[in-house]
């Protein structure tokens, strides 16, 4: 048993089939009975909801409140600000009928053809139209603004070819939309919230991330600048984890939302969006994962102690089970969350194998001789070691370990970046480099021609236009035009 829990497909045989087979096998998520769509289990939802508790703190303390708009988007509201729907026209699935009846042939149900819809609906594929037509009631005046609200929703994009949390029809996240009276507070709140993003990937899921900026053929349909956090995976691709969206009055003046000024003048207002998803939960199994399953940072584990007992009879477990309690109640006591799993249907060497595949941070093994030197095993999953350590100010010492486990953590994804980014200056050499994978830090001409030109020949993209770095100007690689700054391409997913 022990065996089939660990048989995962090795990374560098197949990392997309090793990526499947981990999300699968450590109870995470699977594919459910609609095309497409996917079923996130307990573990994988206990993931999800420690980084959603953590992000909505963050954006609490920022100032912002939770509010949720409607599903369905009525298809007109698509219609009124051009770049948007042409983002999102291809993927989006429409609600035309409201009704079923009983098929007159006895072959279950079938449309009411009587229950048309007089407009269709859209699923939300992002909420920016029915938000903003809901803003227009709430904002008349600049004493209405700023306008900081976030949600918290699933939303549909139709998808031909998925994948288990990174790609799929539906999928859960947070999307914030707010209105301001100036440009430059917009402004502000887009890098405010990139930042907020960004602090959230390197301190709690310990991924090192670029912040910078998407090209214009890159960015998000509607928007005037979209700002980003990419983040480099094990296989040398990158995945963007994050955008924050500086709109400006675009959906403003699709929806006609004014307001009166301090000077008595109506004007458009500012706005932005910002959103990351459960594509998170793929970053997070990606970037620090082996061979043997899952490695979580502590701060994002469902529980970051799991307790094994070692015995031989149910007198033996007992005694265990009395000294497990008092660890656990001195663990607690200090904010750490433990599980104590005392199955007597499964052996010590089955549970090890299952929590190493689930990528508990921390595994405590206890039996009748750490009883008798008051000693406990602890192991963790990190650097798969092993010592034995006294019970005495165990809740200290586990606290110590936890935070050595966070760092060591996103260490290893630094130095793994540092490691996969170089800096060319030719198109030649950026051809061979990009076999390799990693990021490429090189000079673009800002044209679109070119960028596709780069696609097309090589299949990396502008992952986008860093915020700090090199910003001395050169020559575009592939042109020899000039160009103001480096900028960051890989391939991505």
């Amino acid at each position: 048993m022990t065996k089939e829990i660990k048989e995962l497909t090795p990374r560098n045989e197949s990392y997309s089939q090793w990526y499947n087979d981990l999300v699968i096998k450590a109870d995470l998520a699977e594919n459910s009975a609609v095309r497409g769509c996917m079923v996130i289990k307990p573990y994988g939802y206990a993931i999800w909801e420690k980084i959603q508790r953590q992000l909505d703190d963050m954006f609490k303390e920022t100032g912002h409140v939770n509010a949720y708009f409607p599903l369905f988007i009525p298809k007109s509201f698509l219609s009124k600000e051009a770049d948007h729907v042409e983002g999102f026209a291809k993927e989006c699935a429409v609600v035309t009928h409201y009704r079923l009846k009983n098929d007159p042939d006895g072959k279950g149900v079938v449309v009411d053809p009587e229950a048309k819809l007089e407009e269709e609906l859209i699923v939300r594929p992002t909420s920016e139209t029915i938000i903003w037509n809901t803003y227009k009631n709430w904002i008349q005046s600049h004493r209405d603004l700023p306008v900081l609200c976030n949600q918290w929703a699933n939303v549909v994009r139709w998808e031909m070819r998925t994948r288990l949390f990174l790609r799929t029809a539906e999928f859960l996240w947070q999307e914030g939309h707010t209105a301001h009276a100036t440009k430059e507070d917009a402004i502000e709140e887009t890098v405010k919230m990139l930042r907020v993003y960004a602090d959230f990937a390197e301190q709690y899921m310990a991924v090192p991330v670029i912040q910078g900026v998407k090209t214009p053929g890159e960015r998000f349909a509607g928007a005037v600048d979209t700002y980003c956090i990419e983040a480099l995976m094990q296989d040398g691709k990158a995945l963007q984890a994050g955008t924050s969206h500086f709109l400006g009055q675009n959906f403003a003046k699709a929806f006609d939302v004014q307001f009166l000024n301090k000077e008595g003048k109506r004007e458009y207002v500012w706005s932005t969006s910002w959103g990351v998803s459960t594509r998170l939960m793929g970053a997070l199994i990606m970037a620090h994962s082996d061979d043997n399953g899952l490695v979580l940072p502590p701060k994002l584990a469902p529980f970051q102690v799991v307790i094994v007992p070692i015995y031989k009879n149910e007198e033996n477990l007992n005694a265990v089970t009395e000294q497990a309690n008092r660890i656990i109640t001195e663990l607690k006591d200090s904010g750490i969350t433990v599980k104590y799993d005392n199955a007597t249907n499964k052996k010590p060497g089955w549970k090890f194998a299952e929590y190493e595949l689930k990528g508990v941070p921390v595994r405590l093994a206890m039996g009748e001789r750490d009883l008798k030197n008051g000693t406990v095993e602890v192991a963790r999953r990190d650097t798969l070691t092993k010592e034995t350590v006294s019970v005495d100010n165990i809740a200290t010492y586990i606290k110590n370990l936890l935070d050595d486990i966070q760092r060591n953590i996103y260490k290893k994804a630094s130095d793994y970046r540092a490691a996969n980014t170089v800096t060319v200056d030719t198109y030649d050499e950026f051809k061979e480099r990009i076999e390799n994978g990693g990021f490429i830090s090189a000079h673009w001409d800002g044209t679109s021609e070119t960028e596709e030109l780069i696609k097309e020949e090589t299949k990396a993209t502008i992952r986008c236009i860093p915020l700090e770095g090199d910003v001395e100007p050169g020559k575009c690689m592939v042109t020899g035009k000039p160009s103001k700054q480096r900028v960051i391409f890989a391939r991505a997913y």
